[in-house]
This record gives C-alpha cells, structure tokens and sequence, in this order.
C-alpha cells in the first residue's frame, strides 16, 4: 500500500532522466488528498487563421459548395463542402455567425489580427496601442496549477509588427507575448530541460525518451493497472511525436522563393506542410495532456505576410495560401478557396477528435469535455473584417452545448452581407447588417472557466444562447 503522506505524485510532478524533465498525466494511484482544484483542468486554446473565407453570391455557381458558412437553422444546418469534414464531429462544434469587434470593422483585413483576441481599437493606421488577450486573462488564473501559464505558437513565430501581429497572445500592458514555431523547440520546452551538460547529453542520445525508461520501470511498479496503461499511452505519444519533428523541421527550414504566386515551386512536399501542421497541434495536445499548461494560442500566419504560414496550401496542392484569397474570381478561384479552408477545418476536426478520443486522467468524460477549442478569423470575406468565421468545440463538462449554428444581430440570416467581396472597394463599403460584439462571447467563455468577471474589452454581459 502506498503511503500518500510520504510519496506525494501531483500533476505538476515531473519523470526525471539526464536531460529531461517529462510532466506526468495525473494517476488515479496517487489522488487521495490532492487539491480538489486540479482535479480535472478546464482549459482553453484558440486557434486564428488569416485572410477570411470564402463567401461568393448566391448567384454564383460557387455558392452552393464553397460558400463557408452553413445552411439552415440552429440544428437542422446544412454544412457544405468547405466543413464538411467536421459532420463527424457535428455534436461536438458549435458555429457562430454575426460576432464582430466593434473598434475593428472599419479596419482593413491585413491589419486586424491583432485585435482578434484582444477587442482593442487597434485602428488601421497612427497610433497603436493593444489590451490583454482573452487567453492570458484565464492563464493568469490558471497558470497557477501548471509548470507553463500559456503555450503562445504561430506559424511564423516572434511577434511581427503592429498590426502585422505574429501571434494572438498579448500581456497585461498589452504588449506582444513571441510565439514560438519550431517543433523542436517546443518539445523542448515541454520536455527537455535547460543546463548545458544535460543537452550535450541529451545530444548523444537517440531519443530524448531513452533516457526515462529506467525512471518509468521504478514508477510502473507503484502504479495501477489503469495507470500503467495511460503512462504507456503518454509515453508512445510523446515518442512518436519526437520522431516527426525532423520531419516538420524540414517543412519549416525550406526557404520561400521570391517568386509570383501563380508560379510558386517548393522542394517542400505537400505531405511536410501537414506533417508540421499535425505536429503543431500533436504538441498543444501533449502539453494539455500531461497538464504541462492549460491555455494554449496558435496562429496560422500573419495577416497580408508571406512566409511560413503561406505554404500550408501546398498541402492541398494549392499555391501560396494569402493569394488564393485575391484569386476567388478566376477559375475554380472560389473552390480553390474553399479547398484550402476545408484543409484548415479538417487539421482541426483531428485535434479535437483526438481530444475526444482521450479519456480524462481524472475520469471526468475525456480531455475534450473539459477543453473550450475556438477556431476562427477577423475577416469573412476579401479583407471585410466583419461577421468573423468561429467555430467552437468541446467544453460540455464547462457548461457548452453544441450540435448548434448559431446566428446574431440581424439583416444577415442568409449569410450575404459582404459575400462575392473580390476587391479593397468592397471592405470599404457600407454593410446593413448588425453584428453583436465577440467580447459577449469571449466573457461567457471566461466565466464558465471559472474567472469571475462581467466585462472584456470594455464590453459588458454574456452572449444568450451560447
């Protein structure tokens, strides 16, 4: 019998090997009198994509199989080609139409990212200054339970510039939190610790798991059955995550060319750009499995910028991924963007089945029923920032129900406000319709996370109905 008193195991406790510091997932064998608050985490991780969607007219061919957003009403929707993949997923999402920043609809969409999780009046141009993100408001509180408070990734990792923003998470003073966007580093982060002689060690070693498996026999011991087999679980799913990122690495280090979009060739195979697009979101996986954080950002690249993110089309078999959406008019322009937005939905559709498809540590439901993953843009259509593409997933143990297309304000039931925009006259145009402020949304998120709060971006009040 194992003595809790002498041999305490919480989840911050960690595997130790020459050079590796490995978080544990929490064990059932080791649960009497831990903290009740860290029983089962809520956590929390958004995902942002550049350049909008693709919305053509109701007139165009297009229409009924490229246009984004679904048909039909709040359960009986009809979801087309672009989203097609997540119907599998169907009682797990919730999608939501008519949510938009105020202070950023007159924004031009190459600038507007900054504020996606934020609200703040960025402005297109002069004077800049930005508020805290949605995320490091939870991390604050949550980042107390954990070894890191937020996991901060984009495809292009650093910061960017003002309002060429390479990341979605933004501190106290406002101020931009680097991304990072090497695999490799990341695992690192998570999994590797930091002295010298431990990474000449760590060098010399086939896999950084080599070094924990006289440390996992010794623990196995004092384990459950059912404890044993989650640690094996972790264990072969941090390897096999280790074994792709040589890899991913190669996708990331393949240089862009200086050449027309049109005409874009890349030594970097399609299968490297998913293959790194995977790994990414294998490592928020890890990190929220092993409870290393609890709130994670990942951005898709920056807005109007090549670089990495602008070869994750190539996927697809697609060209560079900013000029598809300048595209939309020539032929298959609508379907080719509409191809490259199902990719990005399908990417995610897999990370959140493989949360689903995990059992909480704890026992309470699986990683997903306790995991908020929001999956969006500030821009719809060509450059509009309004009537932002969200999808939502999980959270059903926090409070979401979904299986629901949800659609707000008024005058755009049909989904047509700004659709068939081709051209920067189009963004710059009047739109009818009225949007509700997303910062309704991102309250209602914060308090079922368990922050106590009534306002976000200077908006008060919780969105009805979500």
């Amino acid at each position: 019998m194992i003595n809790n008193s002498s041999y305490l195991l919480n989840r911050r406790s960690f595997l130790h090997g020459t050079g590796v510091a490995l978080a544990l997932p929490w064990f059932e064998t080791f649960a009497a009198g831990s903290p009740s608050s860290e029983e089962t985490p809520k956590r929390f991780v958004s995902i942002y994509h550049p350049d909008g969607v693709g919305l053509p007219l109701k007139s165009d061919p297009a229409w009924k199989d490229w246009s984004w957003f679904p048909r039909g009403g709040e359960n009986d929707f009809e979801l087309t080609k672009v989203l097609d993949v997540l119907e599998p997923l169907r009682n797990d999402i919730t999608i939501y139409s008519g949510l938009s920043h105020p202070a950023a609809r007159t924004v031009h969409g190459h600038s507007n990212a900054d504020q996606y999780l934020t609200g703040a009046a960025t402005g297109g141009h002069g004077p800049y200054r930005n508020s805290i993100s949605l995320d490091q408001v939870y991390a604050k509180q949550a980042g107390e339970f954990t070894r890191h408070s937020s996991l901060v990734l984009s495809t292009n990792g650093g910061v960017g510039g003002p309002r060429g923003a390479q990341t979605q998470s933004f501190n106290q003073e406002g101020r931009p939190i680097p991304a990072m966007n090497k695999p490799k580093q990341i695992f690192d982060l998570l999994f590797v610790t930091s002295s010298k002689d431990a990474a000449a060690r760590l060098a010399r070693s086939k896999s950084a798991l080599d070094l924990l498996i006289a440390n996992t026999r010794s623990l196995g011991r004092q384990l459950s059955k059912h404890d044993q087999e989650t640690l094996k679980q972790y264990l072969d799913s941090v390897r096999d995550t280790e074994v792709k990122l040589e890899k991913a690495q190669k996708w990331l280090d393949t240089p862009v060319p200086s050449v027309d979009a049109r005409n874009l060739h890349l030594d970097a195979e399609p299968r490297e750009a998913r293959l790194y697009f995977q790994t990414m979101y294998e490592l928020i996986y890890l990190a929220f499995l092993s409870d290393s954080t609890r709130v994670a950002t990942f951005q898709l690249g920056r807005e109007n910028g090549e670089g990495p993110h602008d070869l994750l089309s190539m996927a697809v078999g697609l060209g560079g991924a900013h000029g598809l959406t300048h595209a939309v008019k020539k032929p298959k322009g609508w379907e080719n963007l509409g191809t490259y937005n199902r990719y990005q939905a399908e990417e995610f559709g897999r990370f959140v089945q493989r949360l689903k498809d995990t059992p909480e540590p704890t026992g309470k439901g699986n990683l997903l029923d306790n995991t908020l993953a929001m999956h969006g843009s500030a821009s719809s259509s060509f450059h509009l920032s309004r009537n932002y593409p969200i999808i939502s997933a999980g959270g059903k143990n926090l409070g979401f129900t979904n299986g629901r297309y949800l659609k707000f304000g008024k005058g755009n039931e049909d989904n047509q406000a700004g659709a068939g925009i081709v051209s920067d006259a189009g963004w710059r145009g009047k739109i009818e319709a009225e949007e509700l402020p997303l910062a309704q949304l991102f309250v209602t998120i914060l308090r079922r996370l368990g922050v106590e709060t009534d306002t976000f971006g200077g908006y008060t009040g919780t969105l009805s109905r979500v």
